[in-house]
């Protein structure tokens, strides 16, 4: 267990002032709420600016009536406040930050403030990819061992609504996107997991240094005590973990094709899960008895048995979690099979790594896969190397349907690619349908954001599932 940080500040006690909130989604919700509840002997004023696209609702009309101003339908900040607490999707380059920063002595992100408000036991986790599974493995590895545990963060819980009823000797397990990390301080972990830095979000930090950069600042309160879990399979992530022993800290290199030296390390030998700490070896399962498929996968369960060892989980305990952990909704998630043709719903790959990591997890020539959405303006040259290399064929759709055909035409491949266009997700599922042979998997790993045709990946995933569901009754149609 770790102490609290000397940060300068008394957690819960002091007087937070007049502060703001920017956002109207849950987050700024969440937090309006909480500042309430602390009373008028720690908060002055509550005051939550909405941005130009909110509108009224039950919930903003139930924050006005216990006492918050609300205001919404600009990016207007008029006024002076203490702290100015801003939802993760606000860039620091948006007009709407840059007011705060105007009218605020502080800005910080939401998970700094729950971290000052409650700062003791948390395991914070971040990456490019596989973050959900690993923050979602090591609690579950950590309440397996016994230990009090709750996921907090950009999984869909906002830390900062779960601060008041925590226990004292309860873990926070964060899942922290670099929109959270962004802007922080004195968030200091006791545990830091970084899983991969790859190009996602260039556009919302302005440069893929300024994104790495928002990922690396998870570690930089971190001391001679704490652990930091870094992967070394990609070329950021090695110069992050360079950095790091630089300064004296204890990094744990994850790799699932390299077995580091150093004292700690997470590896795979002779086809086994092997996590060292301190020069202490801990022999915990074999690969192929994890539920959760795919060399991502691999490294994912690697990392979260590092945290989970490092804060007092037994290895037996990290073992058995292990084997039972099964997989995530829209992740590498089976969703039927249609006449010998089985279906994956991958549909929370929104990037282009995503889906090369999840082409891993099958038989290379037995995959069909479709790609597309949201055209996020990413290099594909990798993606198109990996998905000739490992498919059948390939089906694009949606907005992203032109550029990804092109790039897949390009590609020199094996196996003779069969690469075709659709105009929707729906119609990419019947063309993929048609192409498929018995034996092969029909698979929804996309490589791009889905808001050309939905809500969100968690839409999009079930919009699939469904569309697989209505094959079944007729067996599916082959055209």
């Amino acid at each position: 267990m770790c102490d609290t940080p000397d940060v300068g500040f008394e957690p819960g006690v002091a007087s937070l002032g007049d502060v703001c909130v920017l956002g109207a989604g849950d987050t700024g919700l969440g937090v309006a709420g909480y500042l309430v509840s602390c009373g008028e002997a720690r908060v002055r004023s509550v005051t939550l600016f909405g941005g130009a696209r909110a509108i009224e609702s039950d919930a903003t009309r139930a924050l006005e009536r216990a006492g918050v101003r609300v205001i919404l339908g600009t990016e207007q900040i008029e006024g002076h406040f203490d702290k100015a607490i801003v939802s993760p999707g606000i860039p620091e380059s948006a007009p709407f930050f840059q007011a705060a920063q105007e009218h605020a002595d502080e800005v910080m992100g939401e998970p700094e403030f729950a971290y000052r408000e409650s700062p003791h036991q948390w395991i914070a986790i971040t990456g490019t990819n596989g973050k959900t599974t690993t923050t979602l493995l090591t609690r579950e590895l950590l309440a397996t061992g016994g230990l009090k545990a709750r996921v907090v963060g950009n999984i869909g819980v906002v830390a900062t609504g779960q601060v008041k009823d925590r226990d004292d000797d309860e873990w926070f397990v964060a899942e922290l996107s670099s929109f959270q990390l962004a802007t922080s301080k004195w968030l200091h972990p006791r545990v830091a997991c970084l899983l991969n830095v790859t190009p996602d979000h260039i556009e919302w930090h302005g440069s893929m240094q300024e994104y790495a950069a928002a990922k690396e600042r998870l570690f930089a309160n971190l001391g001679a005590n704490d652990l930091a879990v870094v992967s070394c399979e990609d070329e950021w992530c090695r110069g992050i973990a360079r950095e790091l022993d630089e300064r004296g800290l204890r990094v744990c290199s994850v790799g699932v094709h390299v077995e580091s030296a150093g004292p700690c390390a997470a590896f795979v030998r002779d086809g086994r899960l092997v996590v060292r700490l301190d020069g202490v070896e801990h022999d915990l399962v074999s690969a192929k008895s994890l539920a959760i498929r795919g060399e991502h996968n691999i490294q994912n369960a690697l990392a979260a048995a590092a945290c989970a060892l490092e804060v007092g989980v037994p290895a037996a305990a990290v073992t058995h979690g292990l084997m039972v952990f099964r997989p995530l909704e829209h992740r590498i998630e089976a969703c039927g099979e249609v006449r010998g043709v089985r279906f994956v719903n991958d549909s929370k790959a929104t990037n282009v790594d995503a889906t090369i990591k999840a082409l891993t997890a099958f038989v290379p020539g037995k995959v069909v896969v479709l790609l597309g959405g949201h055209d996020k303006g990413t290099e594909l040259d990798q993606l198109a190397h990996a998905v000739s290399a490992r498919c059948r064929a390939a089906v694009c759709y949606g907005e992203a349907a032109e550029r990804l055909y092109e790039a897949l035409l390009e590609a020199d491949g094996p196996m003779g690619l069969d690469v075709r266009r659709a105009a929707h997700m729906r119609d990419a599922l019947q063309v993929a349908f048609d192409l498929a042979q018995e034996g092969d998997v029909v698979l929804l790993s996309p490589a791009c954001s889905s808001f050309d045709e939905f809500g969100n990946y968690r839409e999009r995933g079930e919009v699939f599932k469904e569309l697989v569901a209505s094959l079944a009754p007729a067996g599916g149609s082959r055209g």
